[in-house]
This record gives structure tokens, C-alpha cells and sequence, in this order.
């Protein structure tokens, strides 16, 4: 009971708080204070996750109240991860663990169900059937593979899909799909995908029709659940390629998928699964589509979201329930980006989140029927949107005439924006992340101290069409990196930047373009930071992650090839010597993706040069920063790294 009260008390204080004081690198740093919001089907309830003595915590409010009626927290080094309502009173739960060694939360396949009043607990799949769990939730029998929720089976109250990935000691196995009793945890076997490492689409009448991959040499693989076998669905996609099936139709005749077809971005498309006729929905000229959106009662597509620059919305149902009620909400809510995250099973309650460019999200409750709109919290209260900087969409023409697009953070207050010291952030991926029109909290720190951020989505990023996507392949060391240099000149040239007060920072492989573009250009950059970096191309056919991946030999041939001297010449390790910006390096010993060896190297060559640089090593974090101190830490080392770069006050 104690427990309850605590969070109740919590509750309050959070609810009620709306003063702001002007934001510190601990406010921007900090975790969200809510996340996860979803509603019971019936509506009566509300599942929150918040962060709890450094730990993930279920909390489960009822909704006409908003006090708790349950918190779900493990003992020791175990939290919650993500989490579903299967019916009106049950949740089905992942379990997480933290480490001693590192930062980052481990997921190993293991789910657990129980009632929205801690009532009726039960362990229901993974590893530690028939032990003890060290918690009062009671174990079922024993699998070794990770468990992931396919289908909660909306018409169904005792069951759901699950889809495991079995433990055999090797980076691919062929899926399994389950179907499982949420209350007992018995399981019943369903499928075994034809191809290893797939995912699974399930129809409206709760059969599993496709299964889909990617094959140990990078390509695209799909199959259809036909007459008792899988059989290669190359017939359905009558002529499309890229093809990834979405959702299917109401009457199960037909699939929304994306694909590419005619034009350079590609498709939403309805494809008649018994004749395989195909009808373009809709395309943008620009960007690929962003975001679907399908009805939950209907499974008619309604609406899809696309970003040129802002986020737009072009309905393909102009009358159906769904799309009135998202047009309301994008009335209600101007100049936001509008998400509906959870529903009630007759579609009437909404939970929605808003968030833009100033804003990391605000949760509402949303009443359909009586058109009414309250708001329940922040995720980070702290932060007033009101004072957080402008993010502008610009494009502009590269040197080989390609039209590259890009965002432009201009700090907040500020009479006119020119000739401000800016720092240049490429992004990670490169291929098929992009930049889009967010809330970053890195930048807008930056942008607090009167710096402005330019974001660039070079050639190789996503979301513009495979075509400009491909183009970025085999030359990290020069397109890519070609794009943020004549983005950043773009910029000094529209009178934003100071040319002589520019910085790059960057992680992942934004911390291999923090050294890599100053080596191209090493008179336009006063200072560089590289986060997380890989710094030698040839170093990641050996260490981390990627080439231990079960398609990441022939990924890494597909996107930097092999030829040695090629690699060497877009390494920065090889290239030092080209270097005369003042350099930070800042890694995590335990990066798997971009390995503390990556470090080493790009140290070394520096050593080697006699290259002066700073550096900041954390010992259990690994490729990015997941603990709110020590991202508090590295924003402290690497704003005052910058400012005294650019001779910012």
C-alpha cells in the first residue's frame, strides 16, 4: 500500500507542476518522464511507463481516476520493456536486465501476463520455465529462443501469436510462431517460416499468410501461407519490387503493401492476392511514404504520412470515421505531428501524441464521439516548448546537381539568424535512416547556447527513393561526405554561419563524417566530434557486430565493397594527415557496433601523427549514451569542446 501512495504522490506532483525554469543540460539530458501510454480496450484503464530509481517501472492508472491500481517493477537488475493490453484486464510484458558491465538493458526473449490489479501473474515464455524468476510471477515451461507479441488476436481474450527466434548457438534460425494462453502459458506451435530470421503478417481471420526476410546475401524475401505450404510469393508481386507487405483489406482479398514501381520513391499499393492486379494508392514525388495509417475496425487504409520537409497528410478515405477524426486532431492541435498510439477496441477513446520540432511529445485523451481533447502529460515536462529552437526544412543543389535536403536549428531569441557559429550533425546509418522534422534534444542544447545545427540527409540516406538511397553505396568517403560539405557551404552562403566558426559532431557513422568531412575539407571545420565512430572501413569486416550479423558480410560488400585501397582511402585512420580541425573522440568500451578497437584506431593513427585530441572513454556505455548522468556528462564535455572551438560566451 505504501507503494501505491508513493506513486500516487509522484502522480501528483508531475500532473500539476507546469512552471518552467530555464532548462539545464540535466533537463535536457534527462530520460522521459512518460512513455508508453496506452489504454485498455475497454477504456477503463491506462498503462504508463516511467523511470523509477533508474529502472523502468508499469504503472496501471484507472483512467476516471488517474490514481494506480498496480505497478509492475522487478527486484534486482530486471525492468519492464514493451508491454500489451490483450483484453480488458490482462498485460502481456517483456522482461529486461540490466548489467553490471554496461548501460543498455538486455532483452532475452521472456514474457510475462498479468491483471491490471497485479492479480492472476504468470510467467509465459522464454528461458526460465520452471524456475524462479526471483518475483511472485509464477514460471511455465522452458524454451530456449526470444519471444516477441505478433498478434494480441483483438477478438480473442485468452489468446495471442508469439513469434520466437530459437537459441542455436548461431546468428540465424528459422522463426516459430505460437499460439499462446494468456493465462496459463500452455502454447500450441502453429508455423515454422520457410527462411530464417523472418517476421510474420497475420490476416483479419487470425491466419498467419506471409512470412518474410532478408537472406544471408542482403536480398528480399517473401512467401504466402498457400493450401497447407509457404510458397514463394513472387507471383503476388506482379512486377513491384522492394516489395513488403503492410496489412490486409477488410474482406482478406487484397494487401496494402510498399513497393517500388514506376516513379524514383516509392508506392503505397493494393494488390489482389488471386490475380496478383496491383493499384497504385498513393506516391509522393519526393520521399517515400513515412508512416501508414489503417483503421483498427476496418482495416481500410485511411491516411498516409509523408515528410518533405514538414509532415504532411494526404487522405486516401476522406470519409471514413478514422479520417475525420486525425483532420480534428490536426485542428486541435496545429503545427504538430500527430501519432494515434492507442485505442479502445470500438475505436472511440484515442490516446494521441503530439510533438514537432520543439516539443518531444505531449500525450492527450481523445473522445471521438464528444469531440473532447484533454491533456494528460509531458515526456519531459521540464522543457518548454515555447523556448526551444526552430527546426526549417532547407534543400539546395550539390555539386553534381542533385537536390539534397537538410534541416536548419536557429537558436531561440535571436533578432536574426546570421552569421551564427554553427555545428554540422550528420546522421547515423548512412542507409536508410534520415533526419526528419523531431524534437533532438542535443541540438536544441546546442541551439540554447546561440549555436545553430545543420542536419543533412546526404545521398545514401532513406526515405527518398531506393535509386538515391543506392547512390550513397561505396562512397562513404566521398558523396556522402561531398553532400555535408556543400550543405555546410550552402548555409555560410545564405548568411546563417559564421565560416570561420564551424564545427561537425556526429555519432556512429555521424562520427565517422565528423572526421572524414574535415579531412575533404579540412578549411571549413574548426573542430570535430566524433561519437561512437568507426573510423577504419577495413577494421569493420573483423570487429563488432555487423559482419557477425547473418547478412552482414554481404551488406558490408553491397555498401563499402573490398578493395583495400579504396577502404584505406575513405578511412579516417589513413587519412591524418589531411586533419586540421581540433578533435574530440568519445566512445563506450562496450560498443558492439562501432567497437572500442574502432577507438584504438582512429587514437593511434592521431599518436602516430603527433595529432593533438581529447578524448572521454566510458567504461559501461556502449553505441550511444542510455544512462541520463552520463549523457548529462558527455553534453557538459562536449558543449564546452565546442564553445571554446567557436569562442562562444
Amino acid at each position: 500500500m505504501l507503494r501505491i501512495l508513493y506513486l500516487t504522490c509522484c502522480l501528483f506532483i508531475l500532473f500539476t507542476t507546469h512552471t518552467f525554469a530555464s532548462p539545464s543540460i540535466k533537463d535536457f539530458s534527462a530520460d522521459s518522464e512518460f512513455s508508453g501510454v496506452k489504454i485498455s480496450p475497454d477504456g477503463k484503464h491506462l498503462g504508463v511507463i516511467l523511470i523509477e530509481e533508474e529502472k523502468r517501472t508499469l504503472l496501471i492508472l484507472n483512467l476516471e481516476s488517474m490514481k494506480p491500481t498496480y505497478a509492475v517493477k522487478f527486484s534486482g537488475d530486471e525492468e519492464v520493456g514493451s508491454y500489451y493490453w490483450v483484453n480488458n484486464e490482462r498485460i502481456v510484458l517483456q522482461k529486461l536486465y540490466k548489467h553490471a558491465q554496461r548501460e543498455v538493458s538486455d532483452y532475452y526473449g521472456e514474457l510475462l501476463a498479468v491483471n491490471y490489479d497485479g492479480s492472476k501473474s504468470k510467467y509465459l515464455f522464454g528461458y526460465n520455465g520452471g524456475s524462479s524468476t526471483g518475483t511472485s510471477i509464477s514460471n511455465n515451461e522452458a524454451i530456449r529462443a526470444s519471444a516477441f507479441v505478433l498478434d494480441t488476436l483483438k477478438d480473442d481474450d485468452k489468446y495471442i501469436y508469439v513469434m520466437a527466434y530459437p537459441w542455436n548457438r548461431q546468428n540465424y534460425a528459422y522463426t516459430l510462431a505460437y499460439r499462446v494462453n494468456v493465462y496459463s502459458g500452455k502454447r500450441k506451435r502453429l508455423t515454422t517460416s520457410p527462411i530464417a530470421n523472418a517476421g510474420f503478417l497475420v490476416d483479419n481471420n487470425e491466419e498467419i499468410r506471409f512470412s518474410f526476410a532478408t537472406d544471408d546475401k542482403n536480398n528480399d524475401q517473401l512467401f504466402y501461407y498457400e493450401n497447407g505450404e509457404w510458397v514463394d510469393a513472387d507471383k503476388i508481386k506482379g512486377g513491384l519490387t522492394d516489395f513488403y507487405p503492410l496489412s490486409f483489406t477488410e474482406d482478406n482479398k487484397s494487401i496494402y503493401a510498399l513497393a517500388n514501381g514506376e516513379g524514383s520513391t516509392r508506392a503505397i499499393y493494393e494488390v489482389e492476392l488471386a490475380t496478383a492486379k496491383h493499384k497504385k494508392i498513393i506516391q509522393h514525388d519526393v520521399v517515400d511514404p513515412l508512416m501508414t495509417w489503417v483503421s483498427d475496425q476496418t482495416n481500410a487504409l485511411y491516411a498516409v504520412e509523408f515528410e518533405n520537409g514538414y509532415p504532411e497528410y494526404r487522405f486516401v478515405d476522406t470519409q471514413s470515421d478514422k479520417a475525420k477524426a486525425l483532420r480534428q486532431l490536426m485542428d486541435a492541435i496545429p503545427d504538430h505531428r500527430i501519432r494515434i498510439v492507442s485505442e479502445t477496441v470500438d475505436g472511440d477513446t484515442l490516446i494521441v501524441m503530439a510533438m514537432n520540432d520543439r516539443n518531444s511529445g505531449d500525450y492527450y485523451l481523445f473522445d471521438r464521439k464528444k469531440l473532447k481533447l484533454k491533456f494528460l502529460f509531458a515526456e519531459n515536462a521540464k522543457l518548454d516548448p515555447s523556448e526551444m529552437s526552430e527546426v526549417r526544412p532547407i534543400s539546395f543543389t550539390n555539386r553534381d546537381g542533385v537536390t539534397i535536403h537538410g534541416y536548419l536549428t536557429l537558436p531561440v531569441g535571436m533578432k536574426e539568424h546570421k552569421n551564427m557559429p554553427l555545428v554540422v550533425n550528420p546522421h547515423g546509418g548512412p542507409h536508410g535512416p534520415r533526419d526528419l522534422w523531431v524534437f533532438n534534444a542535443e541540438n536544441q542544447l546546442l541551439a540554447q547556447n546561440g549555436i545553430a545545427v545543420l542536419q543533412v540527409n546526404f545521398r545514401g540516406s532513406g526515405g527518398y527513393g531506393k535509386a538515391f538511397e543506392e547512390s550513397g553505396y561505396l562512397s562513404w568517403g566521398s558523396k556522402i561526405q561531398y553532400d555535408i560539405i556543400d550543405a555546410t557551404q550552402y548555409v555560410i552562403d545564405q548568411g546563417y554561419a559564421d565560416k570561420d566558426r564551424v564545427c561537425i559532431s556526429g555519432g556512429s557513422f555521424g562520427g565517422y563524417s565528423a572526421l572524414m568531412s574535415p579531412m575533404l575539407a579540412p578549411d571549413m571545420f574548426k573542430c570535430a566530434v566524433g561519437v561512437a565512430g568507426v573510423y577504419d572501413l577495413e577494421q569493420m569486416y573483423k570487429t563488432g557486430d555487423v559482419p557477425e550479423s547473418y547478412s552482414g558480410g554481404a551488406y558490408l560488400e553491397e555498401v563499402l565493397g573490398t578493395d583495400i585501397q579504396q577502404l584505406r582511402a575513405m578511412s579516417p585512420t589513413y587519412n591524418v594527415n589531411k586533419l586540421k580541425a581540433k578533435v574530440l573522440l568519445i566512445h563506450g568500451e562496450e560498443d558492439e557496433r562501432a567497437p572500442i578497437e574502432q577507438y584504438e584506431a582512429m587514437a593511434k593513427a592521431l599518436e602516430q601523427a603527433n595529432y593533438p585530441f581529447q578524448k572521454e572513454i566510458w567504461r559501461k556505455e556502449g553505441h550511444g549514451f542510455f544512462n541520463a548522468e552520463n549523457r548529462a556528462k558527455y553534453y557538459e564535455i562536449m558543449l564546452k569542446f565546442i564553445k571554446e572551438n567557436l569562442n562562444v560566451k
